[in-house]
């Protein structure tokens, strides 16, 4: 082909390239732009949507606010309906820790092994690492800060001889002998269990138990923030700082619970106990906290006006309108004793399945097997597989029924009798020998 025939076509090649060019340098038109942001925005509504979701549909509220030093129930709703405690449940957790640190089991500077299944716990937590050791009172903050999972593993497996289930039982059956009869663990945590379940009256109990029994260790509670390796943890209770008179207790989440919260507030030499489960957030479970101690504390001082707070409805969860909903007047929690437990005979064997509780001798054998069928019904899941026993026995030339329970090892025995102590009556461990 001749060289000049080309020229026209190259002529069409590079003002095809030119225009090509000048369509991709060009800025977008407003109206893709504007598109943009739209789905910015929807994608922003979506995330506020799964906020939302966070609390599980069929979470249920419940509360109760009782007088500290008397136990008398100054508000309450479903407050002995089952709910999941989530991480109140480590108030028991450091209940228990409390307990070791008292009778010498463990110090407050003493360094913990870090396990495996400690480090795998799911947030929150502070990132402890298998094979490290941990200070006591380090797992302690953490707990009540940044409500972390692996320290109270740390701790429960130490004082459940490296078993965390082991620890829960141990949990059960304190929770128990304080009175929490609708209580169980299965955890130390409160991570997602559906068997591990309690009330808000028990939580109340428990609350007032950390006051009362250890308050030597109870001003852990009021940590505003705990450094650990360089990290910065702020407590989760952030009522507690804008709550005049309040010094605790524990936040709890799950799914399946919504939000909790226990606290502790002083007004006028008055110290309350709230307890909340089943926010919708934890901006309205505070909001909802804090009216309620609003009100208690009217009430307890004998007062019939509303506060002026209540017409600042905080967000309630559904189904609850806000409306001041008194207990009925003269109940009360009966709040536990600080127990020391009566020992068992000295030639009781140690083994499980060697002891027994007595709670009683009577006149007639129908009422011995009433009242044993009574106390195995407070604690089925403890006692259920206990063999109830009805001996005639001669007391004095007159014949009465002792009514006991056998097959249950030694902690279980300790921890009927704790209950009984607890309700006014008595009970005595024995050795399941001959009877």
């Amino acid at each position: 082909m001749p060289l000049h025939s080309s020229r026209p076509l190259m002529a069409k090649i590079s003002f095809f390239i030119m225009a090509l060019t000048v369509i991709l340098l060009t800025p977008l038109p407003a109206k893709a732009h504007t598109h943009h942001h739209t789905i910015h925005h929807r994608v922003y509504r979506h995330h506020r949507h799964h906020h939302y979701s966070l609390v599980a549909a069929t979470a249920p509220y419940a509360d109760i606010v009782i007088d500290a030093e008397s136990g008398r129930i100054l508000h309450a709703t479903d407050a002995d309906s089952l709910r999941h405690p989530a991480s109140l449940t480590k108030m028991m957790t450091l209940y228990l820790t409390f307990q070791a640190l008292e009778d010498g089991r463990l110090k407050m500077d003493q360094e913990l092994p870090v396990s495996r299944h400690a480090s795998e716990q799911s947030p929150t937590k502070l990132g402890l690492r298998p094979g490290h050791h941990i200070r006591v009172q380090n797992c302690i903050l953490g707990i009540v800060t940044q409500s972390a999972n692996d320290a109270a593993v740390v701790l429960a497996e130490a004082l459940g001889n490296g078993s965390e289930s082991r620890f829960a039982a141990m949990m059960t059956r304190e929770g128990h002998l304080l009175g929490m009869d609708h209580t169980h663990y299965n955890n130390a945590s409160g991570l997602p269990n559906s068997g591990q379940m309690t009330t808000a009256r028990d939580t109340a109990i428990l609350a007032h138990a950390l006051i009362y029994h250890f308050p030597q260790f109870y001003h852990y509670f009021s940590t505003r923030s705990f450094v650990y390796h360089g990290t910065t943890f702020e407590n989760h209770d952030h009522l507690m700082a804008r709550y005049p008179g309040m010094d605790g207790i524990k936040t709890g989440y799950v799914r399946a619970s919504g939000f909790n919260l226990a606290s502790s507030a002083v007004r006028d030499g008055t110290r309350l106990i709230g307890v909340v489960f089943g926010g919708h957030s934890s901006v309205s479970r505070d909001n909802r906290m804090a009216l309620l101690l609003d009100q208690s504390f009217a009430r307890d001082a004998q007062t019939e006006s509303r506060l002026a707070s209540e017409t600042d409805s905080p967000n309630f969860p559904e189904g609850d309108s806000g409306d001041d909903a008194p207990a009925e007047h003269g109940e009360y929690v009966t709040l536990p004793a600080k127990l020391t437990l009566p020992e068992p005979p000295a030639d009781a064997g140690d083994a499980d399945g060697q002891w027994g509780v007595q709670i009683g001798a009577y006149d007639n054998p129908d009422l011995g097997y009433q009242a044993l069928g009574r106390l195995v019904g407070t604690m089925p899941k403890l006692l259920g597989t206990a063999q109830q026993i009805v001996e005639k026995v001669s007391i004095g030339g007159t014949y009465m029924y002792r009514a006991r329970l056998i097959g249950i090892d030694r902690q279980t025995a300790q921890t009927v009798c704790g209950y009984m102590a607890n309700h006014g009556r008595s009970c005595l461990t024995v050795g399941a020998g001959p009877i």
